[in-house]
C-alpha cells in the first residue's frame, strides 16, 4: 500500500488466541470480504488466552476439548473434520491427529506485543497460526516461537531478548484485562471502526455488511 492508494481504510481490532481455530477461520473470511469490497484494513491483534492456566507441558487436544466442553470423542472428531473442510475452502490447512496438543500461549502473546512495536505483528500472527495448526508445532516452545519470528521477517535475537526481558508480560495482561472488562469472553471478537463488535467466525457476507456500514458512515 502506498500513500496514494485510493482505497478506503477501516480500523479493525481482533481479540484472538493463536490456538483458536475459529480465529484464523474468521480472519480468512474477513479477508474475503475486504477483497470483495476492495477495502483496506488497519488491523490490530489483541491478546486473549483461551486457557490461561494451561501448564507448560500442555494437554492432549482431544482430551482437552472433551474435558472443557463435555463433548464425546466422536463429537470432537466431527468438529476437527468440519474445521479441516472449512479451512480447505478458505485456503488454510488444519492438521489434527491423536497427538495434537493444547498449549499455553502467554509467551506467544508477549512476542506479538513486541512485534507490534516492530510493525510486523500481523505477519507474526499468521506465522503462529501456521506453526500451530498446519505444522503442529508447540507454540509455547521458545525455539518454535523464534522460528515463527524469523518467518515473519523479524530479528530472532531481538525477539529472544524481548522475551527474556519479560518487558511485555505486564502490557499483555493489561490488554487482556481491558478487553475482558468490556465483556469480551470469546474469540475471535472483532471491533470494526471502534464501534461494531462481531463475535465468532461470522462469514464473509456478514463481515462485508459491517464493512459497508463503516464505509457509509465515514462517507
Amino acid at each position: 500500500m502506498t500513500s496514494a492508494d485510493p482505497r478506503p481504510i477501516v480500523q479493525i481490532d481482533i481479540v484472538s488466541d493463536v490456538v483458536c481455530p475459529w480465529c484464523i477461520v474468521g480472519f480468512r473470511q474477513l479477508d474475503q470480504a475486504l477483497q470483495r469490497l476492495n477495502v483496506l484494513a488497519r488491523l490490530r491483534w489483541h491478546p486473549f488466552e483461551l486457557n490461561p492456566t494451561m501448564p507448560p507441558e500442555g494437554q492432549n487436544l482431544r482430551e482437552h476439548i472433551m474435558e472443557k466442553y463435555g463433548s464425546t470423542s466422536d463429537q470432537s472428531q466431527q468438529a476437527r473434520d468440519r474445521l479441516t473442510q472449512i479451512g480447505a475452502e478458505l485456503g488454510f490447512v488444519f492438521n489434527f491427529d491423536d497427538d495434537s496438543r493444547m498449549v499455553n500461549t502467554f509467551r506467544a502473546h508477549q512476542l506479538l506485543d513486541w512485534a507490534e512495536t516492530q510493525g510486523r505483528q500481523h505477519p507474526l500472527k499468521l506465522a503462529l497460526f501456521r506453526a500451530y495448526f498446519t505444522d503442529q508445532r508447540d507454540v509455547s516452545d521458545v525455539d518454535v516461537l523464534l522460528d515463527a519470528v524469523h518467518a515473519a521477517g523479524l530479528d530472532r535475537d531481538d525477539a529472544s531478548a524481548a522475551l527474556s526481558s519479560g518487558a511485555h508480560g505486564a502490557p499483555v495482561r493489561e490488554k487482556q484485562n481491558f478487553w475482558t472488562s468490556r465483556g469480551v469472553s470469546g474469540v475471535p471478537s472483532m471491533v470494526f471502526g471502534g464501534k461494531y463488535l462481531l463475535t465468532g467466525a461470522q462469514g464473509a457476507d456478514n463481515y462485508a455488511h459491517v464493512l459497508q456500514r463503516c464505509l457509509a458512515e465515514a462517507a
